[in-house]
């Protein structure tokens, strides 16, 4: 009798699992579909979830993401131990019960996310919805533009002081934020509700895995590392909140990170943007030709060398293994969810920017 019990109760794991996959496939239909996404999703359903999510949270002073994802973590470790000793018991029915509602809520979260966020991945790509649709570049381009964000990469650096060098992180918080708001009242391309940074409690392990900041899915936070270096923070700070636009390509969140934080007249926020896109072109031009690469880096003011090496020195101080296999699965993230070119996405900011300048 009780052997049949828990036979029913598998049966019914399942079938909610085959319910909640195919909610899941009902969703990705309309990930064929961008114009629809944008129309109904990304301009209709997204905003109501962040009317909803931001201020549920945002009253706290700490990200309540984070502490859901160490439980969870927590929950995933005691869920292991317990599998494993339900089968050296041999009781295998109830190790499946388990198994079935660990799988069942691995699957509502996969569901949680597309229906909370993960569909903003599908909208059209945002150099066609802000009328940048240019998608190639000369060489001759390239040098000219990357030479004018030298030039003010250059030019900001020499203006910051060492007292915007010292300034604490609700200060850059605080700044970064104005600049968001301001650029969101320019255009309904770039609104938001209520948007926030937070410090991420998970900042050691952020440090070990290489990542300066992460926007929750299921919580509407971005959260950010706050120890990376100061000059980074300003810029990582706007570009997760791009997030909480709507942006979810990291390479459209980088450019719209780009615009708030050049739209400003703040320091230290102005050359964190250019320090970063100065970086991202430098890449380019690397694989691009190597002899003009040189003669570009050469153009770079020896303040803006320096801080490049602080932060390659910061990074490198905490590589290893984990930062190899967690770049890894974000690579495979970002090839399932619409950016094919994985990692290199980021990159791809080279080219919402070369269109910008492109009239300049």
């Amino acid at each position: 009798m009780q052997q049949q019990k828990i036979r029913k109760t598998l049966a019914r794991q399942c079938l909610i699992i085959l319910g909640i996959i195919l909610a899941i496939n009902l969703l990705l239909v309309f990930s064929d579909h961008p114009q629809m996404i944008e129309k109904y999703y990304s301009q209709g359903f997204y905003p109501v979830i962040c009317q909803i999510l931001h201020p549920a949270f945002n009253w706290l002073p700490f990200s309540f993401g984070d502490v859901a994802y160490l439980l969870v973590i927590g929950y995933l470790i005691y869920a292991l131990i317990r599998l494993v000793s339900l089968c050296f018991k041999k009781q295998f029915l109830r190790a499946g019960i388990f198994t079935a509602r660990i799988i069942t809520g691995v699957m509502a979260g996969i569901f949680i996310f597309y229906l909370f966020w993960g569909l903003n991945y599908f909208r059209p790509p945002a150099g066609e919805r802000l009328n940048l649709r240019d998608s190639t570049y000369t060489k001759a381009e390239l040098q000219r533009v990357t030479n004018l964000l030298i030039d003010s990469a250059n030019a900001t650096r020499a203006r910051v002081t060492g007292a915007d060098l010292k300034q604490n992180n609700d200060s850059i918080y605080g700044t970064a934020f104005k600049a968001v708001v301001k650029l969101s009242a320019t255009s309904k391309d770039f609104s938001t509700y209520s948007p926030r940074i937070k410090p991420s409690l998970l900042t050691p392990l952020l440090n070990y895995i290489g990542t300066s900041g992460y926007y929750n899915p299921f919580t509407g936070e971005a959260q950010m590392n706050y120890q990376m270096p100061v000059f980074n923070r300003p810029f990582v700070a706007c570009h997760e909140m791009s997030h909480q636009m709507g942006y979810g390509a990291e390479d459209e969140a980088n450019f719209v990170g780009f615009l708030a934080a050049t739209g400003t007249t703040d320091r230290l926020l102005r050359y964190s943007a250019y320090n970063l896109a100065v970086n991202e072109f430098m890449h380019t031009a690397r694989y691009t030709d190597t002899v003009m690469f040189k003669q570009l880096k050469q153009r770079i003011s020896p303040a803006v060398l320096a801080d490049f090496k602080t932060e390659r020195l910061y990074w490198l101080s905490y590589q290893n293994k984990i930062d190899t296999i967690t770049s890894v699965f974000y690579d495979y993230f970002l090839k399932a969810n619409n950016q094919p070119q994985g990692l290199e996405t980021y990159n791809r900011m080279v080219l919402l920017v070369m269109a910008m300048y492109r009239g300049k």
